[in-house]
């Protein structure tokens, strides 16, 4: 028989510690990495007012009890709802979620590291908002950046070499780790209440990702990084009363995340947090897509413009053989019945074959009365995802990060397209310049959906100059977007 493990409790994991010490004393000082995350605060908020058009998302947000209101709570953005941070937390976390149009980082582990901004935005309101009422000085958005840009990094830096998909569980649990390690900073929290919060995230019930795959994929993957944002602040707010943390949460025998969810293999890691992750994220400028299909749609919309010109169309498609990486094989390559917006999202046939017939790919193309489209799913049929290794190299490759598609069309009377290759998509760090000037149009369009003009363009103002932007208090930015 095995011995069995002492009872003595051990010293903190080092993974706890290496989170804790990084929030509390790492001071940002890349210009680069400030300067992106104002554009990436700027994206998110925007992602999330477009999806106030969709009733499937407002009709989760909103105190649990209706008609409650919270003193000095956190607001919501575009919409009226002020209420304790938690609540809020999940409301602004599903927002920017809800069309998968915000942020991405691809490693061994992919995720979304703005989906931090709820757990972020909502805490430093609720304090900035409380710290005025009492005379003190509030939080700034200054403040809400620097915490955006240690959220990204301790997602992200642990993303790079742990892939928690291959154990099945959702990458939300990073969301739900950085999280509360940033909002535990915010709150005051001690070095040991920190480690203690962030002990408690790692032994919180992790999500499965059974969510975004055939045949459950659904609505909750839209929702599950404001869950896990909002859980986030919750366990902060638990560490922060001196509840004890599991010290050894990671490493423990047997019960230990490592033993219990990671097949007994512990984290690896590639570089020390720093800043960057958030200089190296990657937007979604263009299209609503997974973003292992962003680079096949761009190639898709080019493929659309060569059949005009040659006065074709999908009915005159053979076949289209899409080669990509390994990553958007497991993920996004679906044959089949789709059954919902969300699993329709996720299919990279869908959004290829939207792409060519439509000449787009938008939020609304992925709802049913598009899908009901016959030549949708006809053109799907006909396409075929095959691995190109140099592909799936490059993608892990730290000095190229690219996430390449190419789209080879056969056409019915034998003749073949000119293969179409893209390596960066137009939001990777390397299409940067290129990707600013849209990605400030996008914010602006997504503020013209809720907000009357002359609102809509103080919030752009503002955003715009870094200078004063970072000096706001969190409270009166927030303010600034109620509707």
């Amino acid at each position: 028989m095995g011995s069995r493990p002492g009872t003595m409790r051990p010293k903190p994991d080092k993974v706890l510690v290496d989170i804790a010490d990084y929030v509390l004393g790492y001071r940002i000082k890349s210009k680069e990495a400030i300067d992106t995350a104002r554009y990436c605060l700027m994206d998110t908020l925007g992602c999330g007012f477009e999806a106030l058009a969709y009733p499937a998302c407002t009709k989760l947000l909103g105190p649990v009890v209706r008609g409650t209101l919270v003193p000095n709570g956190a607001r919501v953005p575009g919409t009226q709802f002020q209420m304790d941070p938690v609540k809020a937390a999940f409301d602004i976390g599903a927002m920017v979620r809800w069309l998968d149009f915000n942020d991405t980082w691809l490693a061994a582990e992919w995720g979304h590291p703005s989906d931090n901004l709820g757990g972020i935005l909502a805490t430093a309101d609720w304090l900035s908002r409380d710290a005025a009422a009492a005379g003190k000085k509030p939080l700034s958005v200054g403040d809400v950046l620097a915490g955006m840009i240690k959220a990204h990094e301790i997602q992200g830096c642990i993303a790079l070499e742990n892939a928690f998909n291959k154990v099945g569980l959702d990458h939300v649990v990073l969301v739900k780790v950085a999280s509360t390690a940033v909002v535990a900073e915010m709150l005051g929290l001690t070095r040991e209440e920190i480690i203690n919060a962030l002990s408690l995230a790692w032994v919180d019930g992790q999500p499965l990702r059974t969510y975004r795959h055939a045949p459950n994929a659904g609505s909750r993957k839209s929702w599950a990084a404001g869950d896990a944002t909002s859980r986030a602040v919750r366990l902060a707010l638990i560490a922060k009363t001196g509840e004890m943390g599991c010290p050894s949460a990671l490493t423990a025998r047997t019960w230990g995340f490592y033993d219990a969810s990671f097949r007994g293999e512990a984290f690896r890691f590639q570089r020390p947090y720093g800043s960057y992750v958030m200089e190296n994220v990657l937007f979604k400028i263009a299209f609503p897509a997974e973003f292992h299909a962003q680079t096949a749609v761009e190639a898709a919309l080019a493929i659309h413009g060569e059949l005009g010109k040659l006065g074709k169309s999908e009915k005159d498609i053979r076949k289209i053989t899409i080669r990509t990486q390994e990553a958007c094989l497991r993920i996004i390559d679906k044959k089949g019945l789709l059954d919902n917006p969300a699993d329709r999202d996720h299919c990279i046939q869908y959004m290829v074959a939207v792409a060519i017939i439509f000449g787009r790919l938008t939020a609304s193309d992925y709802e049913d009365d598009v899908a009901a489209d016959p030549r949708i799913d006809a053109l799907r049929a006909r396409i075929e995802c095959v691995e190109h290794r140099k592909f799936s190299k490059d993608y892990h490759d730290p000095a190229r990060r690219s996430i390449a598609n190419a789209l080879a069309v056969e056409l019915n009377d034998g003749r073949k397209l000119k293969e179409v290759v893209v390596e960066y998509p137009i939001g990777h760090k390397r299409r940067r310049k290129e990707a600013i000037p849209l990605l400030v149009e996008k914010f602006r369009t997504n503020l013209a959906r809720v907000f009357p003009a002359k609102q809509a363009g103080a919030i752009l103002e503002l955003c715009l100059d870094a200078k004063r932007l970072v000096a706001t208090p969190a409270h009166e930015f927030v303010d600034m977007m109620v509707i």
